[in-house]
């Protein structure tokens, strides 16, 4: 009896999956722009004597010149020597540079090429993700003659998404000439991503999609659109909806690279419903807790061990937050895995327990649509911690001020998820959690050193979106019309920075530090002394 029933429900879910998997193909995604190379065959191999043997095989289709590393010429196609120089590579598809010379000489010559085959023993290029063409291949006969086809494809017109999008408007990268958060940076495995002084830049020629870089982003200011995030959770919602109405039990959600999209069919289980995404690490934290919060049991990772080594990391550093989170609040943290394409057949099921779906849209953004997943799992849990610890690199937390601290206000006007705000005319410093992105720019902005943040996540909606006073003192009130102006710790600093100054070697002169600016400035024109330093000062 119980085999039939298992029958039964794996027919049932096969029905289910399909019509899930079919509503969600039939939703569009919002349209993305195109960047577009163009290739007049141009090519430069790099290497030794292989280089020069290989080159003219290329001449049927392309424009060969090779740069020789190590060896003597041989006639066949344009040489030009390295001779010891350094090379270096900068460019992509079309548009290739590379740069012979040695550092402070004036001997540089430039190359001007559309591909590039790498033939060296270890690339020119360090990147996880390489140029679009870029080539790498070893000497090997059978790797060469496997690499001919490709290579002759790569002439004409091409065109690729635009991967990304980004808002510098909130952007936790720099302020003031003070950098903080260069999280998108650390992650790109194409190097795509670069600093612009107060703002980042995506080169989106270089970009391969990774979307690693819009995972890490605390604040959303990159956000990925191949496709947008609101558009994939939409459909996901739409499917997961579709396949509860069928009848389907237990579903799972996988997410796999595009090139390993049909990974599901290595599973046995009917209740695996896929997502193919371009590339895996392109979906982060916010999308996995909605999937669970739309009714997913499990959601699954599905590496087919292309992922490059630093953003595997990044990819275990957001997992390891997100169980972090999912344990508060009583769910197993293996409810969202990293698991390789080869286990998918022996995938077991469901470490989620089954949940009121949520049926919130995802349009307001990567942060909000990370609260919207936690509170609604959150209100759904049998027993929970009210806050929690978070790792380092989680986009939650709080912030602290400690007795150094001035409320000079350096903090409040950098805070790039204004998290940090004025008194409104009262000497205080105001905090609202949920703003907080832990960049780290107010601690670096900090004259005193008086900040402190520290990754966690308080669950209750309410005192995260309320504003707690950090810090605040008593206005310092000026000694001569009594007009509250500064606190008493301003005043203070003022006066110890400004003890040796010869300006303010008088005691009346250091009252003035007391006074607020309009008594100072008449206080300054009835002190003979104080004017008569002002006329020699000028004359010098």
């Amino acid at each position: 009896m119980n085999e039939n029933n298992e029958n039964l429900t794996s027919l049932v879910n096969y029905k289910a999956r399909k019509k899930a998997l079919q509503a969600f193909n039939k939703e569009s995604v919002t349209a993305t722009s195109l960047v577009k190379f163009q290739s007049l065959g141009r090519i430069a191999v790099i290497g030794g004597m292989e280089a020069m043997e290989f080159a003219p095989r290329l001449n049927e289709k392309l424009h060969p010149q090779v740069v020789l590393t190590s060896g003597s010429e041989e006639p066949g196609v344009p040489v030009i020597a390295v001779g010891g120089r350094d090379i270096q590579i900068q460019g992509y598809l079309g548009a290739f540079k590379i740069h012979l010379g040695e550092k402070g000489k004036a001997n540089a010559e430039a190359l001007e090429v559309d591909l590039i085959l790498d033939l060296s023993e270890q690339p020119l290029l360090s990147m996880a993700m390489k140029p679009l063409g870029y080539f790498v291949s070893t000497t090997d006969e059978v790797q060469l003659l496997s690499i001919i086809d490709e290579l002759f494809d790569m002439t004409g017109s091409f065109e690729k998404p635009l991967y990304t999008d980004y808002d510098p408007s909130i952007c936790a990268h720099s302020r003031s000439g003070k950098t903080a958060c260069t999280r998108c940076i650390d992650s790109c495995p194409a190097e795509a991503v670069v600093s612009l002084g107060d703002m980042i830049e995506v080169n989106s020629q270089l970009c391969q999609g990774g979307g690693v870089c819009a995972t890490v982003c605390p604040s959303g200011a990159l956000s990925y659109s191949y496709p947008q995030a609101k558009d994939l959770l939409k459909k996901i919602r739409i499917m997961l909806r579709t396949y509860a109405q069928e009848g389907g039990q237990d579903p799972i959600l996988a997410f796999m690279a595009e090139d390993d999209g049909n990974a599901y069919q290595l599973s046995e289980q009917n209740n695996i419903l896929s997502v193919s995404v371009e590339e895996l690490a392109s979906v982060g934290l916010e999308t996995w807790l909605t999937a669970l919060a739309y009714g997913a049991r499990t959601v699954l990772l599905v590496d087919n061990g292309a992922i490059p080594e630093k953003v595997a990391e990044e990819l275990h550093r957001q997992l390891d937050i997100a169980a972090e989170i999912l344990s508060a609040i009583n769910y197993a943290q293996d409810s969202i895995q990293l698991v390789k394409t080869e286990h998918m057949k022996h995938q077991q099921p469901v470490a989620m327990r089954e949940i009121t779906p949520a049926y919130f849209s995802a349009n307001s953004g990567k942060r909000q649509a990370a609260f919207f997943a936690i509170d609604h799992l959150y209100q759904q849990a049998d027993k929970s911690r009210p806050m929690i610890s978070l790792p380092s690199g989680a986009m939650f937390g709080s912030a602290s001020i400690d007795d150094k601290c001035t409320l000079c206000q350096s903090c409040v006007a950098v805070c790039p998820g204004k998290a940090l705000h004025s008194g409104n005319g009262v000497p205080q410093i105001q905090f609202v959690e949920a703003n907080c992105l832990q960049c780290g720019m107010c601690t670096r902005t900090c004259p005193e050193n008086a900040i402190t943040i520290s990754p966690r996540f308080l669950f209750d909606r309410e005192q995260r979106n309320q504003s707690r006073i950090l810090h605040e003192e008593a206005p310092f009130d000026c000694i001569s019309c009594g007009k509250p102006f500064a606190t008493a710790s301003v005043i203070e600093t003022m006066l110890v920075k400004l003890q040796y100054h010869s300006m303010f070697q008088s005691e009346r002169a250091r009252n003035r530090l007391r006074m607020c600016e309009d008594c100072r400035v008449v206080d300054v024109v009835q002190d003979a002394d104080a004017m008569a330093m002002q006329d020699e000062k000028s004359v010098h």
